[in-house]
């Protein structure tokens, strides 16, 4: 059987543990076909008003909607979920939580191009799907391939954060390639998507636009890191490892 690649968005009810998916877009590549999936659902948990700011889903656009387990969209990423096809996702681990709370068990190859960007373009002022779509031009391409799947463009839209997400992915690809000559680029996505990021600089804290390392922090003021680590309950995976790292842990 051809692999596949479901590139996947989800919006929700919000971020809390108690939240749910409300809206399932997804596009399918296949060897010759391309399926779009895109549907809204019913949920017992209200939406919040944050999540609306975001989405602009309201109560009224998912009043009488199947459940996601219900919907037909969910049951045919059920089918698709294989570990010969392969799952991407800009910031997988939300949206996999999300559907987590749905039943769903990840059995595909999973790549996260929020942290393969990370990886091969370390120094992008920001990594957020939108700002690609504006650095690197995709909204000039956007309305050529909507138009071909029949998508409709529409920021922070589920089906529409996937259309931008499939040409992240082709300049992703390119920058993989490159990068990694030698290696498949897309086995090397879902290699970097597993890989700790090394963070080399200070984004927040006392030392967040001194100009200072990891490196330089580490070797002058060790204790301030050594603090971090035991009292800051907010640090990420990659910042954590990286302070292990430059501390010789």
């Amino acid at each position: 059987m051809a692999k596949k690649y479901v590139i996947l968005d989800t919006e929700t009810t919000g971020i809390g543990e108690t939240d749910r998916v409300i809206q399932l877009g997804y596009i399918v590549l296949g060897a010759k076909e391309v399926e779009v999936q895109n549907e809204f659902f019913s949920s017992d948990i209200p939406i919040s008003f944050g999540a609306m700011e975001v989405h602009g889903i309201t109560p009224d656009m998912i009043e009488g909607k199947p459940t996601c387990q219900e919907s037909s969209s969910y049951k045919r990423l059920l089918e698709l979920n294989t570990d010969e096809n392969y799952m991407i996702i800009h910031n997988a681990p939300f949206d996999i939580g999300m559907l987590e709370k749905e039943g769903f068990n990840t059995q595909m190859k999973v790549i996260d191009t929020l942290r393969v960007a990370k990886h091969v373009l370390p120094d992008e002022d920001a990594h957020r799907l939108q700002y690609f779509r504006y650095k690197m031009d995709l909204y000039k391409e956007e309305r050529k391939e909507a138009d071909a799947l029949g998508i409709e463009v529409k920021a922070h839209d589920a089906i529409g954060d996937v259309l931008i997400l499939k040409l992240l992915l082709s300049k992703l690809k390119e920058e993989v390639a490159s990068k990694f000559p030698d290696e498949n680029p897309v086995e090397k996505m879902v290699d970097l998507t597993n890989t700790p990021i090394l963070v080399t600089s200070f984004r927040f804290g006392k030392y967040k636009g001194k100009g200072k390392t990891l490196q330089e922090v580490a070797a002058s003021d060790s204790g301030y890191m050594r603090w971090m680590l035991s009292s800051m309950d907010n640090l990420d995976a990659d910042l954590k490892y990286s302070i292990n790292h430059f501390l010789g842990a």
